[in-house]
């Protein structure tokens, strides 16, 4: 047995064109990284691949300089070559990266996504392309319209497999799977594997080569994890305002919550208390311009925040991220491991931080399971000020708290059923109308009259008509 030491690959060992070595070097890549090293010779041999990745581990080039590789030169009109991507902002870093690494070549690179009218894309499509970047919805509407011929397809890259199923894909990529030729070459990439990707991997890879460089949903190593129990939405605003005052240490920080609402107003507080003028928020409610320009401000320096939905958490490249925010703790426990790798990218070292209620803590339990690590628990700083939870904040961490027993256990009547037996006449007071409780029908008391009348003959609209026959009585004696 040998005691030779691994020797480091390098580019070149791949056998790669000199057109394509030329636009590595340009793109500052010295060494392979180990996903690279695993699959380029995999796929240059003509292998399915089924990859095990986190992003900022370098597999687009991974995939993306063996596609460039087979597909050459520019030819024909139809694609040659689909990567398919969950969401429109990876199909356009995709896009980016790709152009970046045949830029001494004359292939003919596109994306194609939704959000924007379809128009240009035919336009450009009819022009020819070699390699074409697509969303499942935006591809099956213009395949389905005739815009759009898949009959050259050779090699087919499904990106962020994971994500596609968490957001319903499914059914559209059995439908690519109909249409397109059967003889191709298949690339599955996926930071996680859970069942429904598997699923996916066995129905279209043939005898895939399984390339695994990170177990299953286990965050980066460089990046630093922490948790802040807090206990309403107020008190998160303090912690938030009080951490982001040090902006030497949090340089440069993306916020995820779970909502569009919250997003909104997070971002809202950053700009009027934090930072004027270097906040930027995406959600799905934003157009597709102003969250292409609100990344580029941040991937240029001209932002410090980025607030987000998880719309942003799978595959945005954004270099020196100093620390990732979870404001909410995802509920699509995956969606952590995504969220989190936006920092410590490309060798560098990144922190993240999670602030979780009292509801939100059942979640953590269930994210350090998926990950198998604990996440260290820090107290609130000293001065960040506690605030009371209201009434209503309360009912709702109450009614999940109570929603997710009840799906563990399916006797459980929940913490609301449990005090109606406090409910009591003459002591609890109703609080649709203000006064104590009243056993009876459940019925409003709202515009009750105080004195009703005893009965109908009282009303106006009677004694007008009784006087009108009185006086025809009297007229006809």
């Amino acid at each position: 047995m040998s005691d030779t030491p691994h020797t480091p690959l390098t580019f070149a060992d791949f056998k790669l064109n000199k057109q394509l070595l030329n636009a590595v070097a340009e793109a500052g890549f010295t060494d392979p990284t180990p996903v690279q090293e695993q699959t380029i010779p995999l796929l240059l041999a003509g292998h399915d691949v089924l990859g095990i990745a986190q992003t900022g581990t370098g597999k687009t080039a991974a995939f993306g300089l063996p596609l460039l590789m087979k597909v050459k030169y520019a030819q024909g009109t139809y694609p040659r070559a689909l990567v398919l991507a969950p969401t429109r902002e990876l199909a356009i870093q995709l896009e980016k990266h790709l152009v970046q690494l045949a830029t001494h070549t004359d292939l003919r690179i596109f994306a194609i996504y939704g959000g924007l009218g379809p128009k240009t894309q035919i336009e450009t499509i009819a022009q020819g392309v070699d390699i074409l970047i697509a969303t499942p919805g935006r591809l099956l509407e213009l395949y389905l319209k005739g815009d759009l011929m898949l009959k050259d397809l050779k090699t087919l890259v499904l990106d962020e497999a994971d994500k596609m199923m968490d957001m319903g894909f499914m059914p559209q990529i059995r439908r690519i799977l109909e249409v397109i030729p059967r003889k191709r070459q298949n690339v599955l990439f996926s930071a996680t594997m859970p069942d429904k990707v598997t699923t996916l991997s066995e129905e279209f890879l043939e005898f895939p080569v399984r390339v695994e460089v990170t177990p299953p949903a286990q965050p980066a190593q460089t990046v630093t994890q922490v948790l802040y129990e807090v206990p309403n939405l107020l008190t998160k605003i303090n912690l938030l305002d009080h951490l982001l005052r040090d902006e030497e240490t949090f340089s440069r920080v993306m916020i995820f919550t779970r909502t569009k609402t919250h997003a909104d107003n997070v971002a809202s507080f950053l700009e009027r208390k934090v930072a004027p003028g270097q906040v930027r928020a995406i959600h799905g409610n934003k157009g597709q311009n102003a969250r292409l320009n609100s990344m580029d401000a941040f991937r240029a320096g001209e932002a410090r925040f980025l607030v987000a939905t998880d719309v942003a958490a799978r595959g945005i490249d954004v270099p020196l991220v100093s620390h990732v925010i979870n404001f909410d703790v995802p509920l699509n426990y995956d969606d952590y491991v995504h969220r989190i790798g936006r920092t410590g990218r490309a060798q560098h070292t990144g922190a993240a931080l999670t602030f979780a209620n009292e509801a939100e803590m059942h979640h953590i339990e269930q994210i350090e399971a998926l990950i198998k690590q604990t996440i260290p628990l820090l107290p609130l700083p000293a001065e960040v000020k506690v605030m009371e939870t209201p009434f209503e904040e309360q009912q709702n961490m109450n009614r999940e708290m109570d929603e997710r027993r009840r799906r563990e256990d399916p006797t459980f009547q929940g913490a609301f059923h449990e005090r109606k037996e406090w409910v009591k006449p003459g002591v609890t007071i109703d609080k649709r109308t203000g006064k104590a409780y009243v056993e009876g029908p459940n019925r409003s008391q709202k515009g009750r009259k105080v004195n009703p009348s005893k009965g109908k003959s009282s009303a106006p609209t009677v004694k007008a008509v009784k006087a009108a026959k009185a006086r025809a009585r009297g007229k006809r004696k």
